[in-house]
């Protein structure tokens, strides 16, 4: 197999199966039944493997980096899951931190092209299915299964998980998960299984009730990660962070119950090994130190409040590059931005990125210092050139802005 084969496989995925990302709500299959007949094509790999299910509307990409890390750092061979990619298809799918193999994605695609005609599936069943399998054939001890949107009708809900976790629930994806947080959480609450451990990790007294109701529907020992008290530090270093540990140490106690041995040390190497064990990067992600510039993925209001606030501790003066896409409700974005600073406002390079002259009114009712630019790179590009090395650079507003980045000046750092 050559990359050029590879590139062309991906390729066909996303032109037969269009990814959320792309093509937004069309893309988008609610519902077990077509995921079910997948596994059920494969053998069902997925019941196979020890699992460990983690949703949330935001955390869960750092919560299954972290708890990852740990793991391995405890000796287990550790699977994990994560949606959306930054830069490489292969970077939703690893084993111990490095990323699924190529030669796999390929073959794997070839016999989804041969997939019964009464099979349809989506984008994120196909990448679904093809974790599950990959993991299954790796002999994983655990596999870390991060929920894509919502819960109850996500296609990683067919899995039976040893303990499963809900970070917290904000607004996003209100087009399809509901307008409201109850609603919403209602559906976030929909990955609990009978006699199996949630932990919930929201400090919202009527998210806590939701999610505790139906724990006790399903007979499933409700966790409530908010009260332990920890002082322990990743290499993560979002203030954000503190309430994923949490989450985190909720998860490695149930898994200690089973009698799976992780110690005091393996917990504090990995959570200081995060980056080094997983990979994982766009979570206040230190690109570089002169002038300092970070990026972070934070993409919904509730994330962006804590990126921004955390941002606002910083005294240097910044220029920041910011790009969204067209599902987000970004009216009440603009009332976070930080003060005193210049801002160059970006297309993502997907199809469905929002283009900053769609929404300039917003901008302009901003009272801000803004440029606009068709790319992220050439809006990076020009706020480096304007950024001394007193200052600062961020670079953020979506998963797709801090992919677009990556993918351009990654290799510059390496």
């Amino acid at each position: 197999m050559t990359n050029e084969q590879y590139q062309e496989a991906v390729e066909w995925l996303f032109v037969q199966a269009p990814n959320y990302q792309i093509d937004g709500l069309k893309a988008y299959k609610p519902g077990l039944d077509n995921i079910k007949r997948l596994c059920g094509f494969f053998g069902n790999p997925q019941d196979k493997i020890k699992c460990i299910h983690i949703g949330g509307t935001n955390g869960k990409g750092s919560t299954s980096n972290i708890l990852s890390s740990v793991l391995q750092e405890a000796g287990y061979k550790t699977g994990l899951y994560n949606s959306p990619h930054l830069i490489d298809f292969t970077e939703r799918i690893k084993v111990n931190g490095k990323n699924c193999d190529k030669e796999f994605v390929y073959n794997f695609i070839q016999k989804l092209k041969n997939l019964p005609k009464d099979i349809l599936p989506s984008f994120f069943e196909f990448t679904t299915i093809m974790a599950f399998e990959y993991f299954y054939q790796q002999n994983v001890d655990f596999a870390i299964i991060e929920v894509g949107l919502g819960g109850r009708l996500d296609s990683t809900n067919i899995i039976t998980p040893l303990v499963s976790a809900i970070t917290n629930v904000q607004l996003d994806h209100q087009n399809i998960l509901g307008n409201t947080i109850e609603e919403i959480a209602g559906e976030k609450a929909g990955i609990i299984k009978n006699n199996i451990p949630i932990i919930s990790g929201d400090e919202n007294e009527v998210v806590k009730n939701i999610i505790k109701a139906k724990a006790d529907k399903e007979n499933a020992p409700f966790i409530d990660a908010t009260l332990l008290n920890s002082d322990l530090k990743s290499d993560l270093k979002g203030n954000y962070q503190e309430k994923n540990i949490k989450v985190v140490l909720a998860l490695i106690e149930e898994l200690k119950k089973l009698n799976f041995i992780i110690s005091n040390e393996n917990i504090q190497s990995g959570l200081l090994s995060v980056h080094k064990n997983t990979g994982f990067i766009g979570r206040w992600f230190e690109f570089s130190q002169h002038p300092l510039t970070i990026c972070d993925t934070g993409h919904n209001q509730a994330g962006l409040e804590y990126v921004f606030s955390q941002l606002n501790s910083i005294e240097k003066h910044k220029h920041i590059v910011l790009g969204f896409v067209n599902d987000k409700k970004i009216d009440d974005v603009m009332t976070l931005l930080p003060q005193n600073s210049e801002f160059y406002f970006a297309k993502p390079s997907i199809n469905r990125g929002r283009h900053p002259e769609d929404y300039e009114d917003l901008l302009i009712n901003a009272k801000i210092s803004y440029k606009i630019f068709d790319s992220v790179q050439e809006a990076y590009l020009s706020a480096k050139q304007e950024c001394t090395n007193e200052e600062m650079i961020f670079i953020g507003g979506s998963n797709f802005v801090v992919g677009d980045f990556l993918e351009k000046n990654l290799e510059i750092i390496k």
